[in-house]
């Protein structure tokens, strides 16, 4: 005598199942709040051991986000990732200093959440070694959380700026260094022009930077990592480093051809 097959699948994926299958009908809409941990403890008479995994596996699919301390949420499919041309331009707005590629176009508004940071802070031991400060040293930390107008959280931004540019330009460690922002204190105090390398990587979010994104830990973050040397010693003047949600951004590169790829092409002579 056989009965109903059983579905053999781990309770968390079955959970995550009937949720998708709840999205993907409507009865879930976008922006709605899925219900609490508890409730679906509840709801399919498991622990909170296998509910967590479920909610996981629907955030890397990118079906919710998670914001901490309010829930998580049907994601809103009209939120399209943003498109950033990563050239090589340093741009100018007048009211706000320089723009940099990854901040996006120069009229467009953008937004703080909360309350801008500037204090002395703990440098992380790679910072230290960028602006060659002991390990453990306090540098100027500017922190904010910034995004176009009307959006969600969507970049961590965390500036650390050598305590000679501090003891130059006081007000660059200000929380307002006035028009043109901290970069214009620290080059008329001398250290400009100032020139900026970037470097990229993928990594997994700390909970803070989790937090403040208002999104799940096991989400990946896209880290923009920009170094500005001084003119007047050659050497870092201030480090920035951005931290992005993964899902929210992709980078585009247009490609030029070097002299070696030039077309049509120099036709080879092969001698007989």
């Amino acid at each position: 005598m056989t009965g109903e097959p059983t579905d053999a699948r781990p309770l968390s994926v079955r959970i995550a199942d009937s949720l998708r299958g709840r999205i993907e009908s409507g009865d879930l809409a976008q922006g709605d709040q899925i219900p609490t941990l508890d409730a679906l403890a509840a709801e399919f008479g498991c622990s909170l051991a296998a509910v967590r995994p479920a909610l996981d596996l629907l955030r890397q699919q990118g079906l919710i986000i998670t914001k901490h301390g309010r829930g998580s949420f049907v994601r809103d499919a009209s939120t399209e990732r943003r498109r950033i041309t990563r050239g090589r331009m340093v741009m100018r707005d007048p009211a706000r200093g320089y723009v940099f590629p990854a901040a996006g176009r120069p009229d467009e508004p953008w937004q703080t959440h909360g309350q801008p940071q500037a204090a002395a802070a703990t440098a992380p031991t790679p910072i230290a070694a960028i602006l060659n400060v002991p390990a453990g040293a306090k540098v100027v930390r500017r922190r904010r959380v910034t995004s176009p107008a009307a959006e969600a959280p969507f970049q961590l931004v965390d500036t650390w700026i050598h305590p000679d540019g501090i003891v130059d330009a006081p007000q660059a460690g200000e929380p307002d260094t006035g028009p043109g922002g901290y970069l214009d204190r620290l080059e008329e105090v001398g250290h400009g022009p100032i020139t900026w390398h970037e470097v990229f990587r993928v990594r997994q979010p700390s909970r803070e930077e989790a937090r403040l994104l208002e999104i799940a830990p096991t989400l990946p973050v896209v880290e923009l990592s920009r170094v500005g040397s001084s003119a007047k010693t050659g050497k870092p003047i201030e480090v920035t480093v951005c931290v992005i949600p993964s899902d929210r951004v992709e980078f585009e590169t247009e490609l030029q051809r070097d002299k070696s790829a030039r077309w049509p092409t120099t036709p080879v002579i092969r001698s007989t």
